[in-house]
């Protein structure tokens, strides 16, 4: 008979996959991926979680789902133990033939009632991620995207620039994404993308995206992505006036957009949310240009002091989010399919207010 869990290791090396891969991908711990391969059920909590992580990982090989847990529940009915009585002790002595038919009828029950019980329970195993009972676990965040399905319990730890962390523990899965933190309890739905003031200074301090999450069965989680700004962990610099320049000193042929106008220029946050595949740079004050490739549900974060200049391949596959005085500005700009540069940053006017504006280049 073949092995599901041989057919799992050959479809998983056939696409060139690594296991600790798979496993940042659907959410399923490397040690159980490791445990579906080897047949080794012994590394999990119950049948549920096997069979529910062997639906999953089945499905992200792009196999014949039905075809592995059929595989699966045929080795779990093979190797059942024979219900006791079944055994016969042979002797000289007479046989007693009803003993046959007895031992059929005792054969189909346990068969029927496996089956049975596999089948009441198909709509949980189709869909068990982790169950609630399982223990909390813990994450250190850092400068890169955080990707992961988190549960009810869960912490987020962030660093602080005195060596301090701030502790995040996630409320609630179910239809939207809540998390506890100091400044409050914030929701997040499906989705969605939300800033969130973690220390409650009316600036924000991290990006949570929510890309999945059951309106049904909390037990499922919620995969998220996080990134953090960096003003968190460390001092944000002053403005540099004598680098803003006069309204008039501005060359273009694009009239400017203004997003904000103050008696002071003051560091922004912008954000980008990417729709799909887009070629971005981007160049902050004066530091050096940065350039990367970008794909759905990513996400760019940056707080210029005075302004940052950005170049988009394709500016219909993103979202803009200005943040400025504590208030949040999105920026329509550019068309489907267009490449463009844009400037958006402080000026001087001669009025003596500062205005933040986006300027389209050349």
């Amino acid at each position: 008979m073949e092995s599901y869990g041989e057919l799992l290791k050959k479809a998983r090396e056939e696409k060139n996959l690594d296991l600790d891969r798979i496993s940042r991908e659907v959410s399923i711990e490397k040690r159980f991926l490791e445990g579906l391969e080897n047949e080794d059920s012994g590394v999990f909590p119950g049948e549920a979680y096997l069979a529910g992580f062997l639906r999953n990982y089945s499905n992200y090989l792009e196999l014949d789902t039905e075809y592995v847990l059929k595989l699966y529940k045929n080795k779990q009915i093979q190797e059942s133990s024979v219900p006791e009585g079944l055994y016969v002790n042979h002797s000289k002595k007479s046989f007693p033939f009803f003993i046959i038919p007895v031992a059929l009828v005792v054969i189909v029950i346990a068969v029927v009632g496996i089956l049975l019980f596999t089948r009441n329970k198909k709509e949980v195993e189709s869909n068990v991620v982790v169950s609630s009972g399982m223990q909390k676990r813990q994450y250190e965040l850092d400068d890169t995207k955080f990707i992961q399905r988190v549960y009810k319990g869960d912490q987020l730890m962030i660093p602080t620039e005195n060596n301090g962390k701030i502790i995040l523990t996630v409320r609630d899965t179910l239809s939207s994404f809540g998390i506890d933190t100091p400044s409050g309890v914030y929701y997040v739905e499906l989705s969605e993308e939300s800033e969130i003031d973690i220390n409650g200074d009316n600036v924000s301090d991290m990006i949570v995206y929510v890309s999945d999450i059951s309106s049904t069965d909390e037990t499922r989680g919620a995969e998220i992505n996080v990134l953090l700004r960096h003003g968190l962990s460390r001092e944000v610099t002053a403005v540099v006036d004598d680098e803003i320049p006069f309204a008039s000193e501005i060359k273009s042929k694009h009239p400017q957009k203004v997003i904000l106008e103050d008696n002071r220029a003051y560091p922004f946050t912008i954000n980008a949310s990417f729709r799909g595949p887009c070629l971005f740079r981007d160049k902050v004050d004066n530091a050096d240009s940065v350039e990367g490739y970008f794909n759905r549900g990513d996400v760019f974060t940056a707080t210029p002091h005075n302004g940052i200049r950005l170049w988009i391949s394709n500016n219909n596959t993103v979202k803009f989010t200005i943040i400025a005085d504590s208030k949040s500005f999105d920026l329509d700009i550019g068309v489907a399919g267009q490449v463009f540069v844009e400037d958006i940053k402080w000026i001087k006017d001669t009025d003596g207010k500062y205005k933040l504006v986006v300027i389209e280049l050349d």
